[in-house]
């Protein structure tokens, strides 16, 4: 029997990686106890687990009495005597061997139940303290589980189960049973059972740590990623910095014939990266962040971040971006709210992206969009009610919901967009000056905006500086 248990106790060690000195303590304890309920808690006692040989000895240590006082610590002469065959006197200790079948069942399942609790909660804490040193690690494993309700992912990695959860999948990728899948730790949160292990594809962490894989520059520091915007499986900007003026960051980034690049929108199923170079100078960082659109003019408003950008009428789309993507990707980057108008005061069509309204539609209903081609709010606006019911199956009171929710929605983002630029507007109208007269009319400010020289212009946006000269002549 004792051999029987060492064994069960060795293939644990086997199999759940736990280190053996642990498990000897924990069996130790364990039985310990068991003397203790058996033969009382003042029971002087030892447990003694021997791994290699397969072996466990519990020895219980009695003083011999002439009389007992105390049958958990003290024995007769008489019966040390007999037990021990030797001529043994009172005063002397008596160690007698106590075999595993005297403590009987119940008390060896209560063990065994004690055991596994307190092995699970050695696997628990292993567990939360391995993903916890690796929050921002890049972890390979085996799609094991697709629940279809909720739409999350069980991934299998070094036999603990990971959590993908709808949010952090990158929209558009589709998964099943068995595919290899990179992802990045993001979160452990403890719980009753084992720790949860959240781990994601669309948190920008996963996009550096790709680029530090597929870029050596990047891994050895000499290219450092200064800031990163993602609408994971669309298109993001990663603004890089080269701390070796021999070595142009974004070359470096992109690869020969981009194949460094390639390596990184392959793994994120397709998704547009741009690289561009960091500065620390916000109105060349917004004009690099914009690119490829270009621009003719910025106006900066440092205190409230702001930046209202003007761009020629042809220049327009690819500096708002499909669905306003490239104006809002550019935005987070620089962590200025940009404002796009074209060259005349007139603006480009409000539209909003439809993942805006993620969250109110729901997973379910978004995908259904989007697997349509409904990219934008005003896509699903356009589009009448039965053209809706039909091609997505939707009940008419759900549609009706979803558009009259739509358009609240819209319509409060477009008047505060209207707000924002009337107000620039009038600020303009205000100074009594035209926006080609100079070069200095062009550029001013309130008292807490910066004042934008003749000389900056020229170096951020070369040629402007002459042709409003011209104009103001």
């Amino acid at each position: 029997m004792n051999h029987e248990i060492v064994e069960s106790f060795a293939q644990m060690v086997r199999e759940k990686g736990i280190d053996k000195d642990i498990l000897i303590g924990i069996v130790e304890d364990i039985f310990g106890m068991m003397v203790k309920k058996k033969y009382g808690p003042n029971t002087k006692h030892d447990v003694v687990v021997n791994m290699d040989k397969g072996d466990i000895e519990i020895y219980i240590e009695k003083e011999v009495v002439d009389i007992v006082e105390d049958p958990s610590t003290q024995i007769s002469v008489a019966e040390a005597r007999k037990k021990s065959g030797d001529d043994l006197s009172a005063g002397e200790e008596f160690v007698e061997i106590v075999p595993l079948v005297d403590f009987g069942r119940r008390l060896v399942i209560s063990a065994k139940q004690n055991l596994n609790q307190r092995i699970k909660e050695i696997e628990r804490d292993a567990i939360f303290n391995e993903y916890t040193n690796s929050i921002g690690e890049i972890v390979v494993g085996e799609i094991y589980q697709i629940r279809k309700g909720k739409g999350e992912i069980l991934v299998m990695h070094n036999k603990s189960e990971l959590l993908l959860p709808r949010t952090e999948q990158i929209y558009k990728e589709r998964y099943k049973k068995g595919d290899t899948i990179r992802a990045i730790v993001k979160e452990v949160r403890k719980g009753a059972g084992n720790p949860t292990v959240i781990i994601s594809r669309t948190d920008p962490g996963f996009l550096m740590r790709l680029f530090e894989i597929e870029i050596p520059e990047v891994y050895d520091g000499i290219i450092e990623i200064k800031r990163i915007a993602r609408e994971p499986g669309d298109r993001a900007k990663v603004a890089v910095l080269s701390h070796d003026e021999r070595i142009d960051a974004v070359g470096a980034c992109v690869g020969m014939k981009g194949v460094r690049i390639h390596a990184i929108v392959r793994e994120l199923n397709n998704e547009n990266i741009d690289v561009i170079n960091f500065a620390e100078d916000p109105m060349v960082f917004i004009q690099r962040a914009l690119s490829p659109a270009k621009l003719k003019e910025i106006q900066m408003d440092l205190e409230n971040k702001k930046a209202t950008i003007l761009v020629a009428n042809d220049q327009v789309s690819l500096a708002i971006g499909k669905g306003g993507q490239n104006v809002r990707l550019a935005s987070k980057l620089t962590g200025f709210e940009l404002i796009v108008q074209k060259e005349g005061g007139e603006e480009e069509e409000y539209d909003m992206d439809l993942s805006e309204f993620r969250e109110e539609l729901g997973d379910v209903l978004f995908h259904k969009f989007f697997d349509e081609n409904f990219k934008s709010v005003r896509d699903i606006l356009k589009t009448s009610k039965e053209e809706l019911i039909n091609t997505l199956g939707i009940e008419p009171n759900k549609v009706e919901e979803i558009l009259a929710m739509l358009k609240k929605g819209f319509e409060e983002a477009e008047v505060e967009s209207e707000e924002e630029v009337d107000e620039m507007l009038a600020e303009l109208e205000g100074s009594g000056k035209s926006e080609s007269t100079d070069t200095n009319e062009i550029t001013s400010k309130s008292k807490t905006t910066e004042e934008i020289s003749t000389e900056k212009i020229k170096e951020v946006l070369p040629g402007k500086a002459e042709e409003v000269k011209t104009e103001g002549e």
